[in-house]
């Protein structure tokens, strides 16, 4: 809103300074900014709320040394989160933006699965909370907006070289590398970057080349397909991850930045060309997000290091893994995932080798035996006796190894 106020105000009266507005750059300074400001001075307004509605975490005794220290601390701290994304957002974004709307959407979407199954857990005193199978189906129908939003909007298009004559009425622009000459035009299309590729271009229609001609229009299936499975994933690896105070909000700070990293380059043509990946045209205002996102959670981390003052709860947990898996998808970075997020996904591994591992063995020798001393993966460093702070910071290094990692892969083909 404030994006616009400025943007009339330097049209119309041409007031110094307004102009500023216009760089993406700026706005992303001031979203982090804010956002940063907003979570620690509200936070603690919201804290003390939290309190005074009892809204305490329930704490099952897993023999886990500090624990039942953590009973009662206020869970439902993700609304700071989500609030600390929003409310910059909205001030600083272009809202006609389609990529932005997608993550205003996907925000509120998770959010209020996340506060459904808190709100459950702490006022129907049910510690199952939300069903499996909803939250499940939630992540679903997002998924399946989303994908279908991008595969279906007019303004959701990639820039491709193609060679002439072409049947596409869109705009031809010309390029010129060394003394060669190459056009481009902004097309629908399935396309998306991939890792360790020589061109770093994947199509999903490519995965049903086997029907032969005209497979392309059948695309939408598998690229709906793999939105389902990375949003579902995502968002439960966010959820899984956060069990230990700063865990998650800190690897999610880092999955952020990274993120910004790659919808600025993405959504710049001269960056795009330089680094020879995908322009995505109108992307870069993702960036304005990102920058909220980022000041959201290292805010919440002023209260949820150790010892947290208030935990995130599903609230927070379940709407970041929905954020950054959304995210990802929009700047078709989604098959960097499973490197940039190689934390969430080591922790949904643990989980599902020692569940798998357990039954197996049961099956087959009738006792149950584990891989680990407790699943997620975090718990069985705890066991063995590491201190969650140092667990914590161990992972955060870990974070932002994998995070470099997937910047170099740009360039790394």
């Amino acid at each position: 809103m404030l994006y616009y106020l400025f943007t009339w105000l330097h049209n119309e009266y041409g007031l110094t300074g307004t102009g500023v507005f216009q760089y993406i750059s700026f706005r992303t300074a001031m979203s982090i900014i804010f956002s940063l400001l907003f979570t620690t001075i509200y936070g603690s307004r919201l804290i003390k709320k939290l309190h005074a509605l009892q809204v305490g975490e329930t704490v099952r005794n897993l023999g886990l040394e500090g624990q039942m220290q953590k009973q009662g601390t206020p869970t439902m701290g993700g609304i700071i989160i989500l609030l600390g994304i929003l409310i910059p957002t909205l001030l600083f974004a272009k809202l006609e933006n389609v990529y932005i709307i997608l993550m205003l959407v996907t925000t509120v979407w998770m959010g209020i699965i996340g506060f459904i199954d808190d709100y459950i857990k702490v006022f129907k005193k049910d510690k199952e909370g939300l069903a499996g199978r909803f939250k499940i189906l939630g992540q679903v129908v997002l998924a399946l907006i989303i994908g279908w939003t991008m595969y279906f909007h007019p303004d959701i298009v990639v820039r491709q070289q193609v060679t002439l004559p072409t049947t596409n009425t869109s705009p031809l622009e010309v390029h010129q590398k060394g003394n060669s000459y190459y056009f481009t035009q902004n097309l629908k299309s399935t396309m998306t970057n991939i890792p360790f590729v020589k061109n770093n271009e994947f199509d999903y229609a490519k995965f049903l080349s086997f029907l032969g001609e005209g497979h392309e229009k059948y695309a939408l299936v598998v690229f709906l397909f793999f939105v389902i499975v990375i949003v579902t994933a995502v968002s439960n690896g966010a959820n899984i991850t956060d069990g230990i105070d700063g865990l998650a909000t800190g690897t999610s700070a880092i999955i952020g930045v990274t993120l910004a990293v790659l919808a600025y380059v993405s959504g710049n043509t001269i960056m795009a060309e330089y680094l020879n990946i995908m322009y995505i045209p109108n992307s870069g205002e993702l960036v304005i997000f990102a920058g909220a996102f980022v000041g959201a959670c290292v805010g919440f981390l002023w209260y949820n290091s150790y010892p947290a003052q208030v935990f995130m709860g599903d609230t927070g947990s379940l709407a970041i893994g929905g954020i950054i898996a959304a995210f990802a998808i929009m700047i078709r970075k989604e098959l960097l995932i499973p490197i940039l997020c190689g934390v969430f996904l080591f922790e949904n591994l643990s989980v599902i080798l020692q569940v798998s591992y357990f039954k197996y063995t049961k099956k087959k020798f009738g006792e149950g035996r584990r891989i680990l001393l407790m699943s997620p993966v975090h718990h069985h460093y705890q066991k063995k006796g590491y201190h969650e702070s140092k667990i914590v910071t161990r992972f955060w290094i870990v974070g932002i190894i994998l995070a470099v990692l997937t910047i170099v892969t740009l360039k790394l083909r």
